[in-house]
């Protein structure tokens, strides 16, 4: 896809017409053009530094009710396969709403590519729009936090800048919203699947030495990959699941999945169930949201970040071993470390900005991680968390053996 061109030889140099906006809350519009479904696509503006990975990104749940900006500027070059989605969900609403580009899409060039990247964000209804200044966008988010605002794509050029100004300014914060229920699974499955590997592609797990139930606020498939490459025979449960229908599958372990939203506001009904989970001392593991409502279940707080960590570079340091990490974040809310009880202890904190990034129990066998680490995209720095786990349930039933 490529913008329209002016013609000369006509004349004079005529002027390419915008096909899409991109209106912000307090009525700044940024032009482009269109790609991707048509229509308009509410949600929060945020930025994500990743240089690749781009389809990892948009199918990730924890950006349901957001617009992606990517700041690097060429994305889409390597089309999309059948391999790299990572909802769970098949549904189209179970991850984000549009996506802002730089550079027109370019033709796939990767041997992976099944499908043009226009054609996948139509058939995934994702407005999108290119030909943004995406460094002057990103600049205006960090100085000014992230703004809500309309995506609107027209092929014929035609808006209703003023209705858009004010639907735009209109739309409800982030803040207080539960997105969970747009992602989470309908119903309990099984997952064995494993990470993939050159040149066999994914696999499937051969025997289990622990039973974890994983409950999915948005939960990605590679985490479900690499527990079941750490041997854990994964059952994923809805997100309104119960303490006792988590409890009669006799979990050796539980894992807090990541997902979109405001933690206090999913936790409404989430953390009650982690409290009894945490109550019965079941090796516990959260990431991202499951990370907030671990934090929330145990007396601490959490807050809205002005412009949150969206990309695949966030240095972060463990602070049990002192050692740094690249890791993959995305989140809008993050843990207040100053609300932690004594009993949680912060494990990992961002180098950037000093937020928190984890933390552990020291009264009962849980720990949580504010970033993605099975990575995809990103790297792979954290996957010893897996393993961190793993070692946590061996503990555990090494004791009730003795």
């Amino acid at each position: 896809m490529t913008a329209p061109e002016g013609n000369p030889a006509a004349g004079g140099w005529s002027e390419p017409r915008a096909t899409a906006l991109l209106v912000l809350a307090d009525g700044t519009v940024l032009e482009g053009f269109g790609l991707g479904a048509t229509g308009e696509a509410p949600g929060e503006v945020c930025f994500n530094t990743a240089m690749t990975g781009y389809q990892e990104i948009l199918t990730d749940p924890s950006y349901a009710g957001q617009i992606v900006t990517f700041t690097f500027p060429h994305i889409g070059n390597v089309g999309v396969n059948d391999d790299d989605t990572e909802t769970v969900n098949a549904a189209a609403a179970s991850g984000v709403r549009g996506v802002v580009l730089h550079a027109a899409i370019t033709e796939p060039s990767n041997w992976r590519s099944h499908r043009h990247f226009d054609a996948w964000l139509k058939a995934r209804n994702i407005v999108g729009i290119c030909g943004v200044d995406t460094r002057a966008l990103t600049a205006l988010i960090r100085d000014n936090g992230m703004p809500n605002a309309l995506l609107a794509h027209s092929p014929d050029g035609v808006f209703d800048i003023p209705r858009l100004q004010r639907e735009a300014a209109g739309l409800p914060d982030m803040a207080g919203l539960d997105l969970v229920p747009l992602v989470t699974s309908a119903q309990r499955f099984d997952w064995d699947e494993t990470p993939w590997v050159w040149p066999v592609g994914y696999g499937k797990r051969d025997g289990a030495a622990h039973k974890v139930v994983a409950i999915d606020y948005g939960v990605k498939r590679n985490i479900l990959r690499l527990l079941s490459k750490a041997g854990c025979d994964v059952t994923v449960v809805p997100s309104t699941a119960s303490a006792e229908e988590i409890l009669a599958l006799k979990p050796d372990g539980i894992f807090l999945s990541n997902g979109p939203g405001d933690p206090a506001a999913t936790g409404e009904y989430a953390v009650p169930v982690i409290k009894e989970l945490l109550d019965k001392k079941v090796p516990t593991f959260g990431i991202c949201l499951g990370h907030q409502m671990m934090a929330l279940a145990v007396g601490g707080q959490t807050m809205k970040m002005k412009q949150g960590h969206h990309g695949a570079n966030h240095p972060v340091q463990d602070k049990t071993t002192g050692k740094v990490e690249i890791v993959s974040m995305n989140h809008g809310f993050a843990v207040d470390p100053a609300s932690l009880p004594s009993h949680a202890v912060e494990t990992h904190i961002s180098l950037f900005d000093g937020s928190n990034s984890g933390f552990a129990l020291t009264d009962r066998p849980a720990f949580s991680v504010q970033h993605h680490p099975e990575a995809s995209p990103g790297p792979q720095d954290s996957h010893y968390l897996f393993k961190r786990f793993v070692e946590m349930m061996d503990k555990e039933k090494a004791k009730t053996a003795a």
